[in-house]
């Protein structure tokens, strides 16, 4: 099989990305709304540990080609 060119694969790792993040955002801002927190803390974290994920998922790809 014929393997796909790179403008694919990074355009997708970019979208999987973007998706990630974004969803672990509005799940962190849903859980401080829902305990009513003043301070975003779980927005906070979340987008920072999923980031850190990803950087670290990003860097095995990138180091697997």
């Amino acid at each position: 099989m014929k393997q796909p060119n790179s403008l694919i694969k990074y355009s997708g790792l970019g979208l999987q990305m973007l998706v990630t993040l974004g969803v672990g955002a509005w799940l962190g801002l849903k859980l401080d709304q829902y305990l009513e927190l003043k301070y975003p803390v779980f927005l906070i974290t979340f987008v920072f540990l999923l980031f850190g994920g990803l950087m670290y998922q990003l860097y095995k790809t990138l180091n697997k080609d």
